[in-house]
This record gives C-alpha cells, structure tokens and sequence, in this order.
C-alpha cells in the first residue's frame, strides 16, 4: 500500500474521491475557479521534490471574513488605554464572539460549498465565533476543491519535508466569503526562539566564581553570580520582587504555550524547584492538550523550550497557578509515513481552543515563530485578530522577538546577505511572526548588569504590519536620530517596530532530562517578562482592578517610565551590525522592568 500510495491512489481514497466529487449538487458543479491567492514560488531552501500522494490527509481550515472586526479593534484600544475612561473595561467571550463572527450569508453559501463536496455537519469543526472551520481531506479532494496540484516540499537545511503548494483558486462566488484556505502556500518552519544561534545542545552548567553584589539600577542588590548564571533569584533582585509574595487564591493565573512535540518534565521541574525554588517543591502545574497535544514523561522525551518556559515561568511566580498547553502539529512529516497528518497551522487551533474558553490565565508567554515573510499575508493577519480579541478580554500576550537580530539566522553563506521571497530576491531584513503583530507584546533579549542588548535579540519592522499609532512617537524618535540612508532600502520604516519590552536572555540556569545547564534565547526572555507581568496583576486584582490586559498602549503613553531604558548593545544580522540601542526606543530592546517604579 505504501508504493501505491507514493505513486497514486489507495483503493479507500479513490472510492472517497468518486463519492465527494460525483455527489455535487448543479449549484457548484462546473463553476470556474479564479485564482484566490499565490505566491512567486517558495521560500529559500524549500525545493519541490514529488507530487504529493494523493491519500495524504490535510487538516484543511477554511476562514471566513470578520465584517465586525474594526468595532472590536475599537474596543481593544478603548479598554487598554490607560487615558480612556473604559480602560480595564474588558469584554466577554459572548462579546467578542459576536464581533468575530462572519456574516450569515458567508456561513451559508460556504457550508452549500462544502456540502457540494460531501461534507455534512458532522464533519466540520467550526471555531467558536464559526469564523475558521476544518475539514479533514485527502489530497487528492483538496486539489479539486482548490483547483491546485500539492507537491511534496523539502527544506535543505534541516530536511524537514511538508506538503504545499504555491498557488490555488476557489469558485469566483466564494471569493467574498472565504479570507483564506491553508495549509497552501504557508511554508513557515515555526521554530522555538532558544538558543538556536548559540548551541544546539545544552551547555553543561559550571560553579560561578563570582562573589559579592553589583548595584543595579535603582541601587538594588544583585549578586555578581548573576552575570554568569541567571537564576529565579537572579531576576527577583534584578527586577526587585524579592519581597513580594503572589496570592494563589485571587483568581490570578499565567499561561504558557507549548509546541512541536515539546514537552514539560515534571521530575525535571521538580529538581529545578529544589535547587532553585524550594519553596515550590512539590508543587506543579495544570497540563492541558491542545488538538491532541501530548504530554510525555519519558525523561528521554523532554523538551529544552518545554522545560525553560515552565521552570522559570511557573518558578518566578509561584505560587499564583499555572497552565501548560500543548498543542499538536508539528511541520515535517515523513513522505513514506502517510499515516501522519500533515498540520503546519499550531497558531490557529491554539487560539480556536483559547477563545472558547471562559476562564483564561491573564498574562500567557509562547517562545515560537518564524520569518514573517514564509506566512502568507492573509493567514498572518487573521491569526493576529485572534490575539486581538484576546487582548480585548484582558488577556497580556507576549511573544519572544527572534533570536536572529534583524535577520532570521539563515542568511547566504557567501554574503551573509539576507533575501527576500517575493519572486524579486531583493537584499533585506527579516522580520518575525507573530513578534510583528501589533497586537502582541514582543519581547526582546537583553545580557549582564548593567544590562546591554544581547547580540541575537530579534527586531526591526514588519512588511506586513502599518505602525500602529500607539508607537508612532517612540518609532518616529528612533528614525529621526538614524544617520540618513542607514540600511536604505532593506526595512520598512513605516512598519510596526518591535520589540516593546526586553529582559534577560542568556544563559538561564535550567534542569534538562536530570542535569542542570545554561540556555540562551528570547525564549529566556519572553517567560521572564510575562512572570513580571503576572506579578503585577496579581497586585492590581489584589487592589480590585482589572488585570493589565493588552500592554502595549500602556507602555507607549507612559508605562516606559516604569522601565528601565536599554542604550548599549545592538542586534546585528544580514551581514550588517543591525539596529544601535539608544535612548528610546529601539528595535532591539526598548526596556525592561526597572525596579524603581511598580505600576499597580
């Protein structure tokens, strides 16, 4: 069955085939198809190696448009503006439901399509505002369906093969009612943000030879170890919350997110805890899968990101609860496997799931993402939606900013140039996703103390994002003080800049499969801000108030002076020395928490 279905079609598929296709209704039958989206070809590294087998089964998710999305973007701004007399004032799940919701007639000539293809109720997985639904289908469905031929696509680097394709089309009539279909001509890699410029394994941890305590920024104590191993004390004296202790009962909660079969050790928590956290021994967090996401204890199986998110997520606020997700779907698949699913869309189950919950953890961190330009457009922008209407809840998202500097750590080697992957191949910068949304947090990487700009922090500027008015000021500064012509031409200045916020990101102590040792990432970082955060709404909740909700147009109109300003140091990438820390802001660090201010 295996070279038959290498080469054609299993006997089961056909029969499904004949069935799904012979079974349409006249309404659709022999409707033209019009080109719906495309893109130059793919992305650098990915070569099309074999048609893809027909009996290949895709989880295909189909979105249709929010007509209602500005009103709840307004409402997103509105109630995180601290100057607005409706900040704080988040919405409910109803609420944002209603305003994420298509409009009936889209709902009803999709669901007429699907239909004319076989499918019944049954067989759709709708999101809860019904603005995304699956359907499982073999290739050989997907292609009539979309009016495209799927190939087999290898990526040179690391090997990894998926199944796409570069162009497809829909029936003319569907082409105001659907956004998107994926996966299509999505090729991103989505990788976690750990140390995947530095080591590619764990760096043995070695005794500190250093003693005694530097003066930090607002005259606080920190040990001198900490500018060789960070530990949860380290972060408590940098960012002054030695003395404050989080209430487990208040309804306060952190969230963070796992992926690609990465998976959090309990024992490995358990020995971090003791060494670092005593007080939490014993303790653990809730475990929660996502789309079938496993949680595997064999101590072989645990995953660095896993591990270094929980431990010092979960280590720098306990003992306010914690949530793990783990979310199935993971890019590669094995082309003699064709057993496995071939799922590349993790953002969006994980958020279809999210949104249909009630009770959500205030303050979530996810460590992934990958250069921009390998999401298409229209998938990157409904995803970023998602992460809208959660911060219209209340809910802080934070992201890690990239551990590329302004590039994605894959440049020629030759020229160390980086290119684009419009058709054109032009000299640029890459910026990341989902860091790019203007609707998330990104948080950059920062080293020693006095803290600098560590050398792999991701940022710059979308291509895909406008800036959003709440950093127009700020962006507008930075520019203005560039040297004319600096990297003309390989950013775009009217784009939104990230990273926001910065914290420590290197060489974090961590316990992985039994032994303790030291990684480096923005996936140190974004953890490490997203406790901090949580910190803080366990004050305000404490104090009766809201939680922080979405950040960043607090921090922009006058939550920076509660941090402390990043000005050495710089992210160099794409063969150039990248963007110079400054006074300001600036697309490397902007600032971390300063332990002088406590906004409650």
């Amino acid at each position: 069955m295996r070279f038959l279905a290498r080469t054609g079609l299993s006997l089961a598929s056909a029969l499904l085939a004949s069935q799904l296709v012979y079974a349409a209704p006249k309404s659709f039958r022999g409707c033209s198809h019009k080109l719906k989206e495309s893109i130059a070809g793919p992305p650098h590294g990915w070569t099309p190696v074999a048609a893809a087998p027909k009996d290949h089964v895709i989880d295909l998710k189909i979105a249709l448009p929010q007509p209602n999305f500005g009103t709840l973007e307004k409402h997103l701004w509105e109630v995180s503006d601290p100057s607005h007399t409706r900040y704080g004032a988040h919405l409910s799940k109803e609420e944002v439901d209603e305003l994420m919701s298509p409009h009936p007639e889209s709902l009803s000539i999709v669901d007429e399509w699907l239909a004319s293809h076989g499918f019944d109720e049954s067989q759709l997985v709708r999101s809860p505002a019904k603005d995304w639904v699956t359907i499982r289908v073999p290739v050989v469905v997907a292609e009539e369906m979309l009016g495209t031929t799927y190939h087999i696509y290898e990526h040179s680097a690391s090997g990894d093969s998926i199944v796409r394709t570069t162009s497809y089309s829909l029936p003319e009539v569907l082409h105001d009612h659907i956004d998107l279909v994926q996966p299509t001509t999505m090729f991103a890699r989505f990788k976690p943000m750990k140390s995947s410029l530095h080591w590619s394994t764990l760096t043995p941890a070695s005794p500190s030879t250093s003693t005694g305590t530097i003066t930090g920024p607002a005259g606080n104590q920190v040990d001198a170890s900490c500018n060789e191993t960070v530990t949860v004390t380290c972060l408590k004296q940098l960012y002054n919350s030695v003395d404050y202790n989080t209430t487990a009962t208040n309804g306060n909660q952190i969230g963070l997110t796992g992926y690609l079969g990465q998976y959090a050790n309990y024992d490995d928590l358990e020995q971090f805890y003791e060494l670092e956290v005593p007080d939490a021994y014993g303790s653990n967090f809730t475990f929660v899968s996502v789309n079938g996401g496993q949680n595997d204890q064999d101590p072989a199986d645990a995953g660095v990101e896993a591990n270094l998110d929980t431990q010092f997520g979960f280590g720098l606020t306990y003992p306010t609860p914690g949530t793990f997700w783990s979310t199935a779907g993971e890019p590669p698949f094995i082309p003699d496997s064709l057993e496995a699913n071939d799922t590349n869309e993790p953002y969006s189950y994980w958020l279809s799931y999210i949104l249909d919950q009630t009770d959500i953890p205030q303050a979530i961190s996810t460590s992934y993402g990958d250069d921009e330009q390998t999401v298409p457009y229209s998938y990157a922008s409904r995803v970023c939606n998602g992460f809208a209407a959660l911060g219209a809840r209340g809910i802080s998202i934070m992201f890690s900013s990239g551990d590329g500097g302004v590039g994605d750590g894959d440049a020629d080697p030759a020229t160390q140039e980086c290119y684009s992957n419009d058709g054109t191949n032009r000299t640029i910068f890459i910026p990341g996703f989902p860091a790019s949304c203007p609707y998330v947090t990104a948080v950059g990487g920062t080293v020693n103390i006095p803290e600098t700009a560590v050398f792999f922090s991701g940022g710059g500027f979308s291509d895909y994002f406008a800036r959003p008015s709440y950093q127009d000021s700020a962006v507008e500064g930075y520019l203005e003080k560039l040297v004319p012509g600096t990297y003309e031409g390989l950013y775009n200045a009217s784009g939104r800049g990230y990273p926001d916020v910065a914290a420590q990101a290197y060489n974090f102590l961590i316990v992985y499969q039994g032994q303790t040792g030291y990684v480096a990432g923005t996936s140190c970082a974004s953890p490490t801000f997203t406790a901090f955060v949580s910190l803080l709404n366990d004050a305000r909740i404490n104090a009766g108030k809201s939680s922080l909700g979405f950040l960043n147009p607090f921090i922009y109109s006058g939550g920076y002076a509660g941090l402390n300003d990043i000005t050495e140091g710089n992210n160099p990438g794409c063969g150039t020395e990248g963007f110079n820390a400054t006074i300001g802001w600036d697309p490397g660090t902007y600032c971390v928490p300063d332990p002088a201010h406590r906004q409650n």
